[in-house]
């Protein structure tokens, strides 16, 4: 069965699927990059690559989303998988269903500190940054592999909003709500209480290690993090169009800050746009 570890683009996904492949598949709960890939994102090419899709057609994928799990599932293994995908269907088909999925915990992160880490990971002004975000039809894939692979990576993301309601009201799965916020200012509470969470839905009876959570939580901090990606580059960093570098994937962490980040007039402007969605999620 899958467990989801689900997200809008930017939001802390690397983070969690840090300290839960530390956790789950080390022996001592120290981080490496290596144990980060042992959760795969989903729906990727590799997973797809047996199904006659039309690679040229945005979206074609979709309609063997299910199958794809279907074939991940045959072990009856539990896996994490990473996705930034809506909860939905796309084309009539579903992204997931309670036969394959277990689960999984979503993410959501004040829009006013997602749009200074969209703009830097996709090059983006204000207001391209802005219409991003609200874009309903919004999607993503492997912008570096599109000629020679096409749309195998599709993952519809819609909008910022779209993307964590569709989790949020979905009633098939059950799926962990936690804050960005919340896992910066009260990190070891919020982990313990995921792992609670996932030990309970997958009737996993082994008590929470704290000491491993503990290294964990050491080994993940969002300074080792960067320095890691400084000195030996991260596998996840994308190239920028203009220079050819690659843009750092670990880039303001904690410095993100929206009211020192922002213009006066962009504040008042994404206030705006998301007031609802700021007060439904307690953002001051």
């Amino acid at each position: 069965m899958i467990f989801w570890i689900a997200s809008y683009p930017k939001s802390g996904n690397t983070w969690l699927r840090a300290v839960l492949s530390s956790y789950f598949y080390s022996h001592d709960g120290v981080y490496d990059e290596k144990l980060i890939k042992t959760i795969d994102q989903f729906p990727t090419r590799k997973y797809l690559k047996d199904f006659d899709y039309n690679k040229n057609i945005v979206g074609d994928t979709a309609k063997f989303w299910i199958m794809a799990q279907n074939k991940i599932n045959k072990d009856h293994k539990l896996r994490f998988f990473k996705t930034h995908n809506a909860f939905g269907k796309v084309n009539g088909f579903d992204f997931t269903n309670s036969e394959n999925s277990v689960g999984g915990v979503y993410i959501v992160r004040d829009p006013r500190n997602v749009l200074t880490s969209i703009k830097n990971h996709y090059e983006l002004n204000n207001q391209n940054a802005i219409k991003w975000m609200t874009n309903n039809k919004n999607y993503i894939y492997d912008v570096e592999k599109v000629k020679e692979f096409g749309y195998g990576d599709f993952q519809f993301i819609s909008s910022w909003e779209t993307n964590y309601k569709s989790w949020k009201v979905q009633n098939k799965i059950p799926v962990k709500f936690i804050k960005y916020e919340d896992l910066e200012s009260q990190t070891y509470a919020v982990f313990f209480d995921i792992i609670k969470f996932i030990n309970k839905i997958t009737h996993n009876s082994d008590e929470i290690n704290k000491s491993k959570l503990k290294n964990v939580l050491k080994s993940t901090t969002f300074d080792k993090l960067k320095k890691k990606e400084k000195d030996h580059g991260f596998s996840e960093a994308v190239s920028s169009a203009t220079t050819n570098k690659k843009i750092t994937f670990f880039n303001l962490g904690p410095k993100n800050n929206w009211k020192e980040l922002l213009n006066d007039d962009l504040k008042i402007k994404l206030n705006e746009l998301f007031e609802k969605n700021l007060k439904e999620l307690s953002y001051s």
